[in-house]
């Protein structure tokens, strides 16, 4: 090398090395400035970012450097019309790269490794960040993930070879379209992830059979109608969450959950949650929901089918409000159910996955003491908080889509209901979040009252079964395994392949994906996960077999829905789901 290119190589070096350390403040900077991430959970703000350590610092900016300048020299030696090795890869499963134009083009695949080169030194650069409190550090994390993803080059017109080349084919007509698709979102106030007017629940979402047959001011109950000559007589009571509209168990025939118990021959009643408005729904605290859903609904079951103990199955949010009624239950000396099945459900609130970094002392005293005294959250702001875990499959790629690229989304059932937000009581939130993902309450034997009655989760005791999804980034599967540490009663743990709503909701009629079971049962979940076996296809199968086994004997299906105290109100899927937020 000559000393030309010795001294040109060096004084490279120097400014990438400059450069890292600017964009590292400016990173820094920019955290700062969100007071929300500048609080560990004690509420106390932290005055400044504590560093790394001067000589880790040193190394990650080299070896920042260091990949830039061979990035560089890749480019500047990249002949034309060929392609050179790229230095950096994007993550597994990243697809915002995936198009031609990133790596035909020298000037874009630049700036495509370029990004990804930086988002990688950021990631690093927070995990290095000496702070102790585990909370403080995974926000720290989390908000370095929606920077880096919010300043990728595929968000923005100028950096994007797709925005150009379709601009281009259409002789400007994308342009002119995404126009019109960001101001229509506006008028909705959200980014359009699917055709809207593709679905209609009632019409193509929520068919299954039934009649509301009982409502309070809550929730109303849907007794679905057999589909079978024979049936359990065990019924299934179905508790939702009540932060999402019910239809999630009941989308399409081919992928209702729903229709898919009562072809297996077994009568199904489900809670339907009312969507609160201000002015009348504002007031509702955990235990009315604890009273007048699954408590109320329990009691409407039994009187119905005269079985007293049915088969209850809860959903996420739905499933730590069904056990806390069970809790309650027992604590009143009653026997409540026969069996107990949860879907993606958290007891324990140690590792409350990403959720659980954005909740601390300050932002949980704020809450209660403006909608916890009365109130609602709406629903477009819950909404946000969940896209924002996966801003780049939730947000940005429909940013791209609808506005850059001038797209009109394909008709999606699954983020139709995604779309359907529900507002929920201020009061109820703030005891939630408080004694749940703060302070983690629950799983404490007696620290809780709820309905008058301390709660001990251990006398929940009949046989439970506990369903987790693999990469599900709301409900950790490992922290859903906790469960069987606090319930009482002898526990069937399947981990399914997926994510929160994919792993769950997973037909069996085409029966996908995979699941794990185990017969074992150790306190800690990597253990049992070592000894578990992957079973091909969908788990509801090896579940609907689980529940024969508490479904007792078979007897003539129900002729009617309902009963002479309790008549039909009107068909399912009822008034309530079709309530917009």
């Amino acid at each position: 090398m000559s000393d030309s290119a010795g001294s040109q190589s060096t004084a490279g070096m120097q400014a990438m090395l400059a450069a890292g350390q600017a964009m590292a403040q400016n990173f820094f900077d920019a955290l700062a400035r969100q007071q929300v991430a500048m609080q560990d959970s004690s509420g106390v703000a932290v005055p400044k970012l504590p560093m790394p350590e001067s000589a880790e610092m040193a190394r990650m900016q080299q070896a920042f450097a260091e990949k830039h300048v061979a990035l560089w020299s890749s480019m500047l030696a990249r002949k034309p019309g060929g392609e050179a090795t790229p230095v950096v890869q994007p993550e597994p499963g990243d697809r915002r790269f995936t198009a031609p134009e990133w790596s035909e083009s020298p000037v874009f695949d630049y700036v495509r490794q370029a990004y990804l080169l930086n988002a990688g030194f950021l990631k690093e650069m927070a995990e290095a960040l000496p702070i102790a409190d585990g909370r403080a550090k995974s926000r720290i994390q989390f908000l370095t993930r929606q920077y880096i993803e919010a300043l990728a080059p595929t968000n923005f017109a100028a950096t994007n070879p797709e925005f150009i080349k379709t601009a281009i084919e259409t002789k400007g007509e994308s342009i002119a379209q995404g126009v019109r698709n960001m101001l229509g979102d506006l008028e909705k106030g959200r980014i359009s992830m699917t055709d809207d007017a593709a679905f209609e629940v009632g019409r193509n979402l929520a068919l299954t059979p039934g009649a509301v047959i009982f409502e309070n001011e809550l929730m109303q109950l849907i007794q679905y109608a057999p589909l079978t000559e024979k049936v359990a007589q065990v019924p299934l009571l179905i508790i939702p969450p009540c932060i999402n509209k019910f239809y999630i168990m009941d989308l399409q025939p081919e992928n209702s959950l729903v229709r898919f118990i009562i072809e297996q021959g077994f009568t199904v009643f489900l809670v339907s949650w009312k969507n609160p408005r201000p002015e009348s729904g504002g007031h509702h605290t955990w235990d009315d929901y604890l009273d007048k859903g699954p408590l109320t609904a329990l009691e409407v079951v039994r009187a119905v089918t005269r079985v007293k103990k049915p088969n209850v199955l809860g959903f996420c949010v739905g499933g730590t409000l069904l056990t806390s009624a069970l809790a309650v239950a027992r604590a009143r000396g009653e026997e409540p159910v026969a069996s107990l099945t949860l879907m993606t459900t958290l007891l324990d609130f140690a590792d409350a996955g990403e959720i659980g970094c954005l909740v601390d002392e300050a932002s949980v005293t704020a809450r209660e003491a403006t909608i916890g005294k009365g109130g609602v959250l709406r629903g477009q702001e819950l909404a946000n908080v969940f896209s924002s875990l996966r801003a780049n499959d939730l947000i940005w790629q429909y940013v791209v889509g609808n506005y850059l690229k001038g797209k009109t989304p394909q008709a999606f059932d699954l983020l139709y209901w995604n779309s359907d937000s529900t507002n929920l009581p201020g009061p109820f939130l703030a005891w939630y979040l408080r004694n749940m993902y703060l302070e983690n309450n629950l799983r404490v034997p007696g620290k809780l009252k709820m309905l008058g009655e301390k709660i001990d989760l251990a006398k929940v005791d009949m046989p439970a079964y506990l369903m987790a999804a693999r990469e599900d980034h709301i409900v950790p599967w490992k922290s859903a395994y906790l469960a069987r540490n606090l319930l009482g009663g002898d526990t069937t743990y399947v981990l399914g392949a997926s994510g929160h709503i994919a792993g769950a909701i997973n037909p069996a009629s085409k029966n996908r994906r995979s699941y794990w079971t185990s017969d074992a049962r150790p306190t800690d979940p990597d253990e049992w996960l070592e000894q578990a076996g992957e079973q091909k296809g969908s788990w509801w199968l090896h579940w609907i077999e689980w529940l024969r086994q508490h479904g007792g004997k078979q007897v003539a299906a129900r002729g009617r829905l309902g009963s002479t105290k309790y008549e039909p109100i009107e068909p399912a899927p009822g008034r309530y789901v079709k309530e917009r937020a």
